[in-house]
């Protein structure tokens, strides 16, 4: 393959014939070639198992430049969004693509509160899962059948449907969370309210009993609105790629985004925080942590730290950074300090901050890591924090759908294959089968 940064076209030779394809630019990043002719002239495709060399789409939402450690949500650096910003003002910069002007976040903020509130007749289809079910299970099915309830805004054809599945979506999402959280421990739920803000709404539906009152604490809601800002969106990863090629077949919002979760409930995907807490579990004390990073160095051994390095950041996750700081406030503003599990973490932190093996293979700590202690602080079982991860997750998926939705380039998602199996053959009856 033949292409030059300055060119405008690239060369592809395969023994004597030789093809042009388009280069194409981004404003950022890697420029792509454009080979979505090449079946149509050579006769062959590309082989790219997980479609880690090839752009599935054009997008202008969230980039992502893995060597320097950089994630950008329209352009904004995460650092930036999570200093000065909350949850649904990224949720409005990841939909519209600018920063809203006051009145337009008094508005946006209205309009997501006021439809918080889930059908009444969910409440029985609760009813209809086993007590011990995963909460993520649960949210697969509650938001797939969003669309039986709402179905006045699944007609993707029309933009002012698409803007009120997109609404109902973020705002119903904490709402289902709770619900399957209230469910799993045996509580009645609670309803949401609308004098507060997103993130405390949350937390006081999960955590309030009818019984008596509950008191959202102030630095608990940030922590947890931040934890939202980072997990809202990540570029093509596989859960988002998922809902844009669920949603190029024309399906209606609610089951695209229910796809997205079904994938992100894969450990490796959105249990990655899990699996690092019940790393923790495994090394059980601060003693024995040299045991188990030896284990980790021992090319040999089988065992793995979770919540170290990342497949996409090459340097130290961005999003880690912000995690690291808002983990010690909730520890601070909790007051833990007799926790095992939290003891283990750490101190895993510091030798792996100061390990010169770790520093040498990049291997820092990453958000999952950090958002895990976190979430267990706060009190959430651990089959709770993927389900915390798709809430999150709920916006860029929206966004990347709407973006997916409103690109007339846009076709029917049709990945090809090697073919490696049998040639033609021709049946033989039973009769005569050996």
């Amino acid at each position: 393959m033949d292409a030059t940064n300055n060119a405008t076209s690239g060369k592809l030779t395969v023994g004597d014939k030789s093809w042009e394809f388009p280069i194409k630019k981004g404003t950022i990043g890697p420029d792509v070639m454009d080979i979505s002719k090449l079946y149509g002239q050579s006769g062959m495709f590309t082989f790219d198992p997980g479609f880690t060399s090839t752009a599935s789409c054009e997008s202008e939402i969230t980039y992502i430049d893995g060597d320097e450690g950089v994630l950008l949500y329209r352009g904004y650096p995460i650092e930036q969004i999570a200093e000065g910003g909350d949850f649904l003002e990224t949720c409005y910069l990841l939909l519209y693509g600018e920063l809203p002007t006051a009145a337009q976040k008094a508005d946006f903020d209205f309009s997501v509160t006021r439809h918080t509130m889930v059908h009444d007749q969910m409440n029985r289809f609760f009813n209809g899962f086993r007590r011990d079910a995963h909460p993520m299970a649960i949210m697969v099915a509650c938001v797939g059948a969003l669309s039986a309830f709402y179905h006045d805004s699944t007609d993707i054809s029309d933009p002012q449907q698409r803007l009120i599945a997109s609404i109902r979506m973020i705002a119903k999402m904490p709402t289902l969370a709770a619900m399957a959280y209230k469910y799993h421990i045996g509580q009645p739920f609670v309803y949401p309210k609308n004098d507060l803000d997103y993130s405390s709404n949350f937390l006081n539906m999960c955590f309030a009993v009818p019984c008596e009152d509950y008191k959202v604490s102030p630095t608990l809601a940030r922590a947890l609105d931040k934890i939202f800002i980072l997990h809202a969106d990540h570029e093509q990863n596989a859960s988002t790629s998922t809902v844009r090629l669920a949603g190029s077949s024309g399906a209606n919002p609610f089951a695209c985004i229910a796809a997205g979760i079904a994938c992100l409930w894969g450990p490796a995907h959105g249990g990655a925080n899990e699996a690092a807490l019940k790393m923790l579990n495994e090394i059980g004390t601060p003693d024995r942590i040299p045991e188990f990073v030896n284990k980790a160095k021992d090319k040999n051994d089988p065992f793995r730290l979770m919540g170290f390095g990342h497949r996409v950041y090459k340097n130290y996750d961005p999003r880690a950074k912000i995690m690291q700081q808002t983990c010690h406030e909730v520890l601070a503003e909790l007051g833990i300090k007799d926790d095992p599990l939290l003891d283990v973490a750490v101190e895993l932190e510091r030798v792996a901050l100061s390990d010169e093996y770790f520093i040498e293979k990049k291997l820092y700590p990453n958000i999952d890591f950090y958002s895990g202690i976190t979430l267990k602080a706060m009190g959430f079982p651990t089959a709770m924090f993927t389900v915390l991860f798709a809430l999150a997750r709920t916006v860029g998926w929206i966004g990347q759908w709407k973006e997916m939705i409103e690109d007339p380039g846009q076709r029917i998602g049709r990945p090809r294959q090697l073919y490696t199996g049998a040639a033609r053959r021709d049946y033989v009856a039973m009769s005569k089968r050996k």
